[in-house]
């Protein structure tokens, strides 16, 4: 009896043209982007950085799927849009991933499967081995400089990552309303440094400190010289916190809650705004700073006034501060230094939606976080490929979304051979010329010290 598989799929007609369908197409992806991916963490060395940082305690004799090929498969799959481990049951057998990842360049095996995956996962309890993941991040930043920075602006923010099951750590959050984990997230730029995975029953600047004081570690390890500022929004403002990076020669713009000693504090210019406003009817904007002790401060702060006036009445917002007012003045620091955080904000979206970051569907906490962090080695490739490869063409600031649906999702056909791994990438793709100054532009990328580059895959 024949398959109904083997047949062929007639669809209805165009005008005078049966138009008809078979799976007879051979070897055929459609992640021809895949090969992008590869060239990027060959020059960042990110998956051997990971690979070193976690323990595998299998026998030798009885691997089948080495652990680095295991950790590439999930960060690229994650990287293509792939987020789920049940997606692996299909992609295991796709050519391109099997020839990036390094399974099965010369027999062409499968690739892992979803329950290898989850082994994997969930036999990450180790929370030594998930900080040696995290510092991964934070040397391919170092690593990725070729000269000492004069300056660093650390973003710290929080945000929800809402389940729906009965995950370990997982409680139900007043403010978001919602069952959910509360991860800290921390961005240098556009770099990320930090996706630590929090319960939600506690202060959003929990542990931050503590994160601070490692990063700062490190990075003075690199650079001594270096001036570190530390920028957050008000929920992170606590006097320990400010305390540490003022014994520690870091600096902070921190937002400040508004209470009724700061508003009384900010009657003056508060009345500056109202009057303007009732003279000209447009919205009045005006700054003011003072110094500002809560009851629980150790000393007095410079605060900065920012106050708006307009239809819907007054608007003060407050930002503290230990940078001088001779070199840093009240207007510029809070519109040029405090707003540009905004930017942090958009890349927690880009790392929550596009590379699905609150994929934490684990019953255990500690592999909830392990899945954070491939997510956030997803999102180091995509910035790095944003940054060094895409600079100056029209996707330099694209999100990940769009670059994977632009670049990565390419159908191909994957022609083996002893000699050599051949794609036919599509004939009709319209980002052929992109594509091709990308790719060569990320092949003569050289790998950064201390790693040797996989061998060679050829496309043509």
């Amino acid at each position: 009896m024949t398959d109904c598989n083997d047949k062929p799929i007639v669809f209805s007609s165009l005008g005078r043209r049966r138009v008809v369908a078979d799976f007879e197409g051979g070897n055929i992806t459609s992640d021809g982007g895949a090969v992008l991916l590869r060239e990027v963490d060959r020059h960042l060395g990110l998956i051997d950085r990971l690979n070193a940082a976690l323990p595998d305690p299998r026998d030798p004799s009885k691997v089948i799927h080495e652990q680095r090929h295991m950790l590439a498969q999930r960060v690229f799959a994650i990287a293509l849009g792939h987020e789920d481990l049940n997606d692996h049951h299909g992609l295991r057998n796709d050519p391109l991933m099997q020839a990036v990842t390094g399974r099965g360049v010369d027999d062409g095996q499968p690739l892992a499967s979803p329950t290898t995956l989850c082994r994997l996962e969930n036999r990450v309890t180790d929370r030594k081995a998930l900080f040696g993941l995290a510092a991964a991040l934070v040397d391919v930043f170092v690593a990725s400089h070729a000269e000492p920075p004069a300056e660093l602006v650390l973003d710290f923010d929080a945000t929800d990552d809402e389940v729906h099951g009965n995950q370990v750590g997982r409680f139900f959050h007043g403010y978001y309303d919602s069952y959910c984990f509360l991860p800290l997230y921390v961005f240098c730029g556009d770099h990320l440094l930090a996706a630590y995975l929090r319960p939600s029953n506690i202060d959003a600047a929990r542990h931050s400190r503590a994160v601070l004081k490692l990063l700062v570690q490190r990075l003075r390890q690199a650079w001594p010289a270096v001036r570190i500022t530390i920028r957050a929004d008000s929920g992170f403002c606590r006097w320990r916190l400010m305390r540490w990076c003022d014994r520690h020669d870091v600096h902070y713009v921190l937002g400040l809650a508004k209470n009724k000693v700061l508003e009384r504090l900010s009657e003056p210019a508060m009345l500056r705004a109202r009057l303007s406003f009732e003279e000209t009817g447009d919205k009045a904007r005006v700054f003011d700073e003072f110094d500002y002790a809560a009851g629980t401060w150790d000393r007095p702060r410079r605060v900065i006034l920012r106050h708006e006036h307009d239809a819907h009445g007054p608007n003060p917002r407050f930002i503290v501060t230990d940078l001088p007012k001779e070199e840093h003045a009240a207007r510029a620091l809070y519109e040029q230094t405090y707003c540009a955080r905004g930017e942090c904000e958009n890349r927690i979206k880009e790392q929550q939606l596009d590379l699905f970051a609150g994929r934490t569907s684990c019953h255990e906490f500690l592999p909830n976080q392990f899945r954070v962090l491939l997510s956030a080695s997803a999102y180091v490739l995509f910035d790095h490929l944003r940054r060094v490869g895409l600079a100056g063409t029209e996707l330099q600031e694209a999100q990940a979304g769009t670059i994977r649906l632009k670049l990565l999702k390419v159908g191909a056909r994957v022609v083996h051979s002893v000699r050599r791994i051949v794609l036919h990438l599509s004939g009709g793709y319209p980002l052929r010329e992109l594509f091709t100054r990308l790719a060569r532009k990320l092949i003569a990328l050289p790998a950064l010290p201390g790693r040797a580059a996989p061998a060679a895959v050829a496309s043509g």
